[in-house]
């Protein structure tokens, strides 16, 4: 059973049962946004994608699912509420990961938050749908996305396009339930003996599995090795195209952040108690929770990689430890090497915060100085 949402005012509860709609001039589509509280306790957001143009819009479907992406600002009495789903490492986008959507053509999706986002605590809790990525619509007057073009010069100056609402606000009295301890545990559970030289499995990995994954997890010290060495052998005024490629130009604060990322990885690869789970039967590299260390659920896409090179198990690897809040706190702003290239240009503060960035930074291929 549902019941209408709850708030502080009357402008605030207009704004919840109207929707709040934005639109995204360069693209024509509108997103609004509406929220639902359940007797259950459950939190959910509605929202609807219009195309207002003229002609066919296709948009990136991670952005259409809560579970693979973190596509909602949560805010609870003014501080940002933490998102607690999986990031993932994927390809880049290809076209059958766009949803077309016809001129003057809604879809609705309904999200429930809680699971991912703690409603536990009273509050005025407000609820916006915010996206950020370079590849959220498929441009017409691009060359067709292929995970395997990483050079294409059409992209080079392109810029991270923005979707979003209107915040839309509710009280909630709070629920007296916490997020899923799995969800928020500080340190992960392996069963018992199932750890080589203090690296543990779980999801039935098999003992190949487990040698791929060992062998990973050579290659990806190499890797962090290498990038601290070279981190520590140049600064933000020597920075020399292997740096740039990947995080853009340098200043003295953004190729400090970078270092002390690499440090960190480089930490967590020597000396923390790492997990890899073999469970997962996604198409994608891998994922993790941000709030988990230390982790990583490997998918489909992860073994079938070369050990080392773009996109690599080992590259992989650096791409996943570098998203959990104990090590680098990084997101997924673009995927692939192209769209790497083309946010190192356009948004330097944006690179040193994208995971594929420092993948890529770490693989050095094709190898720069």
């Amino acid at each position: 059973m549902t019941t209408s949402i709850q708030t502080f005012s009357r402008t605030a509860l207009a704004m919840a049962l109207m929707g709040a709609t934005s639109a995204f001039a360069a693209n024509n589509v509108d997103v609004s946004v509406n929220l639902e509280t359940h007797t259950n306790g459950n939190v959910s957001a509605v929202v609807q994608f219009t195309n207002q143009s003229n002609h066919t819009q296709k948009l990136l479907s991670w952005y259409t699912d809560l579970e693979e992406e973190h596509i909602f600002k949560v805010t609870r009495d003014g501080e940002e509420v933490a998102f607690n789903g999986p990031h993932f490492k994927r390809p880049a986008p290809t076209e059958n990961d766009y949803i077309t959507l016809n001129a003057g053509e809604s879809m609705t999706k309904t999200f429930e938050l809680t699971g991912f986002y703690d409603f536990s605590q009273p509050g005025n809790y407000e609820v916006s749908y915010n996206v950020h990525s370079l590849n959220l619509f498929q441009q017409p007057t691009l060359m067709p996305i292929d995970s395997k073009l990483h050079t294409t010069s059409s992209r080079s100056n392109a810029n991270v396009s923005t979707l979003k609402s209107e915040s839309v606000s509710v009280w909630i009295n709070g629920m007296g339930l916490k997020m899923d301890n799995m969800r928020t545990a500080a340190k992960p559970t392996a069963a018992a003996g199932d750890c080589v030289d203090g690296t543990c499995f779980t999801g039935r990995c098999d003992n190949g599995q487990k040698n791929d994954i060992l062998s990973a997890l050579n290659a990806a010290d190499q890797m962090a090795n290498s990038s601290v060495s070279y981190l520590n052998s140049h600064s933000s005024s020597s920075a020399s195209a292997r740096y740039t490629t990947w995080f853009g130009s340098s200043s003295s604060s953004r190729y400090n952040t970078v270092s002390d990322h690499f440090d960190a990885i480089n930490d967590a690869i020597d000396n923390k108690p790492l997990t890899f789970d073999c469970s997962c039967k996604k198409s994608y590299f891998a994922y993790v929770y941000p709030n988990q260390p230390y982790k990583v659920y490997l998918c489909r896409a992860f073994w079938s990689a070369n050990e080392s090179g773009t996109d690599s198990r080992g590259g992989t690897i650096i791409h996943e430890l570098s998203h959990f809040n104990a090590v680098a706190g990084t997101d997924d702003i673009v995927y692939g090497q192209s769209g790497a290239k083309s946010l190192a240009i356009s948004n330097p503060s944006q690179a040193i915060q994208n995971a594929d960035s420092h993948e890529y930074f770490a693989e050095n291929t094709p190898y720069q100085n």
